[in-house]
């Protein structure tokens, strides 16, 4: 079984992860793979719930995943000051030891 962590972001993330999400889950089910992926909070939608852009529990299941699926993270909602959606990002870049987004075309 593979464990993928799932990070939907804010603003539209969550609706453009969920979307692919479902094709993940169809995709799996097709190829006969099995998969568990599990959500965490990130990016604006973790500040609001926690204060941090990158809590530790979403930091260690990340570590601890075969893959992420990161959506979208950041606007307007967290221009006022205060941590920014885009900071979990680039910690968890940090954290992890990897430098680029791999994104669809």
């Amino acid at each position: 079984m593979k464990r993928i962590v799932f990070l939907p972001g804010d603003g539209i993330g969550p609706e453009v992860a969920n979307a692919a999400r479902e094709v993940l889950n169809a995709a799996a089910k097709i190829r006969g793979l099995e998969v568990a992926i599990n959500e965490f909070s990130f990016g604006g939608a973790a500040i609001d719930a926690h204060g941090d852009p990158l809590p530790d529990e979403t930091l260690n299941a990340c570590r601890n995943a075969d893959g992420i699926f990161l959506g979208a993270v950041g606007g307007p909602k967290w221009d006022g000051g205060g941590p920014r959606p885009e900071a979990g990002l680039l910690r968890l870049r940090q954290e992890l030891q990897v430098f680029a987004n791999l994104r669809p075309l």
